[in-house]
């Protein structure tokens, strides 16, 4: 068997396979969390999330957004050297984004079956 042949049949084959698994994974929802930044956000959004009581208030007085809340919970950073992840009975973790131009810092109390947002900090 050619060289040529052999390229032709090993691409065949490959390209075969892509389209099978592309069919198989059409409309799931994997992801590839690997890195602690996006497990650590994956699992504080898999849960139900609450706000404080403070934080409650600027929600409803309005002068914060959950919108922004939530977009930093998804897109945002995990800031290890500042969180307690070991705190027992639930980690605390501190969460850095940006929204609407303005960094945000949240602070998030990740326990097993709720993730509370207890803190919500503008930065300048």
């Amino acid at each position: 068997m050619k060289l040529i042949q052999r390229i032709g049949y090993y691409l065949g084959g490959f390209s075969l396979g892509l389209i099978i698994l592309a069919f198989f994974l059409n409309g799931k929802k994997t992801s590839c969390s690997y890195g602690p930044d996006a497990r650590v956000l994956k699992n504080i959004n898999s849960k139900k999330i609450k706000y404080s009581e403070t934080l409650s208030n600027l929600l409803i007085n309005k002068t914060i957004d959950s919108t922004g809340i939530n977009f930093v919970l998804k897109k945002g950073d995990i800031n290890f050297s500042e969180s307690n992840p070991r705190q027992e009975p639930c980690g605390i973790y501190v969460v850095e984004g940006t929204y609407n131009d303005n960094d945000v810092l949240l602070t998030v109390e990740n326990c097993d079956s709720i993730a509370t947002v207890l803190d919500f900090k503008t930065l300048q």
